[in-house]
């Protein structure tokens, strides 16, 4: 397992985001990592402010940037109340997606963690525009939190394709979570079925290949869970047939998971466009945290 050192939460101090800065102490406080609070503020307000009265009194302006800094030293100080988390604040002026990035690279952050939205830069993120960007352009594992942390996590699902970055999924999700009962989730199919299918190939021999697609998802399942040092007697390992968005929402609920933990991309372009959809599938459908891996 590797240990996580330094954890940055974002948050623009709305209710929504709370959850994400508590989920960051209860993970700070799981595994003696730092943490850091960071506040972006958008400078367009303002900016408009200006337009609008021509000039703005400095002490205003002061107040202005001032209230964001002293809200934070609050929450900071709530934190370590609640939790016995020392967490060091950050406030910056400017482009969200740059300051952030800047931070977590200058601090070498291990793990960054948002909320799932906010009253501005991440209300309705999931839906829009800047989840993608934030995922796609992510160079940190990033936790989305969806829910109010009442415990450390339980019960972690972590889909698994069996290239590189399935190992480091779990090697996070152990980092993440050390408490927590691990299940692994593969979905498997068979090339081009849909169009054997459509050509006439009987059902018999389309169940044959399902069945030789099993059996190498099931061995190459067991080659993984070595490599991690699984306990295949502690470690469920689900191999199933059909498509992975569905399966992982599906699994996620039934099997009543609090956390899932997945790669944002494969090891070809191919997988790269599939776990991409999957990724955004399970950002936006699943009900429990979502921690993506890079």
């Amino acid at each position: 397992m590797v240990p996580l050192h330094r954890l940055v939460a974002a948050t623009d101090l709305s209710a929504p985001a709370r959850h994400a800065v508590e989920r960051a102490a209860s993970v700070t406080l799981a595994t003696g990592a730092q943490l850091d609070l960071v506040h972006v503020a958008t400078p367009a307000a303002m900016e408009r402010l200006r337009r609008l009265a021509g000039q703005i009194p400095s002490d205003l302006e002061k107040l202005m940037l001032e209230a964001p800094r002293n809200a934070m030293q609050e929450l900071a100080a709530t934190l370590a109340q609640r939790h016995g988390v020392t967490a060091q604040v950050h406030v910056a002026s400017g482009s969200l997606l740059t300051e952030l990035r800047q931070h977590t690279e200058t601090t070498n952050a291990d793990l960054v963690v948002l909320g799932a939205r906010g009253a501005s830069f991440m209300r309705h993120m999931l839906l829009g525009s800047t989840a993608d960007r934030m995922v796609s352009r992510a160079t940190r594992p990033m936790l989305v939190v969806k829910q109010a942390p009442h415990e450390p996590y339980k019960t972690v699902l972590v889909p698994v394709d069996f290239s590189a970055r399935s190992l480091r999924s779990i090697r996070l999700a152990q980092a993440v979570a050390p408490g927590a009962a691990l299940i692994l989730l593969h979905a498997y199919d068979v090339p081009f079925e849909g169009m054997m299918e459509y050509a006439g190939v009987h059902a018999n021999e389309i169940q044959r290949y399902r069945a030789s697609a099993r059996q190498e998802a099931q061995q190459s399942m067991v080659a993984l869970c070595e490599a991690a040092g699984l306990n295949p007697a502690l470690t469920p390992a689900l191999v199933m047939h059909g498509d992975p968005s569905l399966l992982l929402v599906q699994q996620e609920q039934e099997l009543d998971c609090d956390l899932i933990v997945m790669g944002k991309q494969g090891d070809n372009a191919v997988e790269d466009m599939l776990l991409g959809s999957v990724t955004r599938y399970a950002l936006a459908q699943s009900q429990c945290d979502v921690l993506i891996a890079v």
